[in-house]
């Protein structure tokens, strides 16, 4: 039951934890320095990884969110590693797997002070989502093409924002395309242990 419900497990945990982590962190945004609390408009996730707060008071709530990133970065692994298991070609369902590996380490190392590097997993994400999706669009699963195109929009939309500066819109869009992408994955987790999509 608990192999069956992994990914759910996880990710229901893991966004458990940052919420509870968001309301331990003192104050400070990238916008405003002086801001009390976590404003999810504008501060970043990365926000709740640090050891101090924007404000410079510490952080309360750290703890809970690199917990929290733990669970996340393991729910995203399994995902990848059980898409790899759903589809025909072994090629891609190898890199597939590589994906779901590397992205167990990478997805965490964001809450640590390898933040950088950790951020390659962004990366490896939207490729693991852009090939699950190719797959999807020869498929039969006309609900699940338009959320596969959905979910790498607000991707290629965080990346523009950001890439120009907007600070503002970009922690909007963080949130925006992780929600995204978690209701994309659950969906696919779900549907895909009982049945093989490329064969509907």
């Amino acid at each position: 039951m608990i192999k069956k419900y992994s990914v759910l497990i996880c990710l229901v945990t893991s966004v458990f934890l940052i919420i509870l982590a968001s309301q331990g962190y003192p104050g400070g945004s990238m916008l405003d320095k002086n801001s009390i609390g976590f404003d999810w408009s504008t501060n970043f996730l990365s926000n709740l990884f640090a050891p101090k707060a924007i404000n410079g008071s510490e952080n309360a709530g750290r703890i809970w969110a690199i917990i929290g990133m733990a669970f996340h970065s393991i729910g995203y692994g399994i995902f990848f590693m059980n898409m790899a298991k759903k589809i025909p070609s072994k090629k891609w369902a190898t890199i597939l797997k590589i994906i779901g590996i590397f992205n167990i380490i990478l997805i965490f190392l964001i809450a640590t002070p390898l933040h950088d590097i950790g951020t390659i997993s962004i990366i490896l994400t939207l490729i693991g989502l852009f090939i699950v999706t190719i797959f999807i669009l020869k498929s039969k699963l006309h609900l699940f093409k338009i959320c596969c195109i959905i979910c790498m929009l607000t991707y290629y939309c965080f990346f523009f924002v950001f890439s120009f500066g907007y600070l503002g819109w970009s922690a909007i869009m963080q949130k925006v395309y992780i929600i995204s992408s978690m209701i994309l994955v659950l969906g696919l987790d779900y549907f895909t242990q009982y049945e093989h999509f490329i064969q509907i």
